[in-house]
C-alpha cells in the first residue's frame, strides 16, 4: 500500500524553524530519508518552496481564476511530501512518527488509491490506460 505522508506547518512551527541551524535541519531529513530508503519504503518525496510563489487555480466560475500566493491559512498550506510504499496503515504511521519534526509541525497520513478502489470500474477505458501509462513508467 502507498501512503502519503504530507508535511503541514503552524505558525508555532514556522517560529521554532527560525532558532533552528537550517544545515541541522537538512541533516536531520537527510538521515530520516535514508533511513527509509535503507528499509526500501520511500518512492517518492520532496519539499516545496514557500506558498508566496505559488498560485491556486479556482474552478468556481465558468472560467478558472487563477490567484498568486500566499494563499491560505498556515495550517492549510504543506511544505514537502513522502510517498512510501508500507505493509499497512500501522506501517505508514510508525514511519510517519519517526520524521524528525518539531512543535506544531503536522503530517497528514493519506492513502494512495490503488487498482483495488476501482474495481467495480475495472473495464473503464481510462482506467485501462492507466495500467498501460503505469507500465510504461510514464506514473508513478
Amino acid at each position: 500500500m502507498k501512503y502519503m505522508l504530507i508535511m503541514r506547518s503552524t505558525a508555532e512551527a514556522i517560529e521554532a524553524s527560525k532558532t533552528t541551524d537550517f544545515e541541522e535541519i537538512i541533516n536531520a531529513m537527510g538521515a530520516y530519508n535514508e533511513s527509509m530508503i535503507k528499509a526500501g519504503v520511500l518512492i517518492g518525496g520532496d519539499g516545496l518552496t514557500d506558498a508566496a510563489e505559488g498560485f491556486v487555480v479556482d474552478f468556481s466560475s465558468e472560467t478558472p481564476v487563477i490567484t498568486d500566493g500566499p494563499y491560505g491559512e498556515v495550517h492549510e498550506l504543506f511544505n514537502g511530501f513522502w510517498i512510501v510504499d508500507v505493509s499497512s496503515r500501522e506501517e505508514a504511521a510508525q514511519w510517519a512518527s519517526r520524521a524528525p519534526l518539531g512543535p506544531g509541525s503536522k503530517l497528514e497520513v493519506r492513502r494512495i488509491t490503488d487498482e483495488s478502489d476501482f474495481a467495480d470500474f475495472a473495464d473503464n477505458e481510462y482506467i485501462q490506460k492507466e495500467k498501460e501509462w503505469r507500465g510504461e513508467g510514464a506514473l508513478g
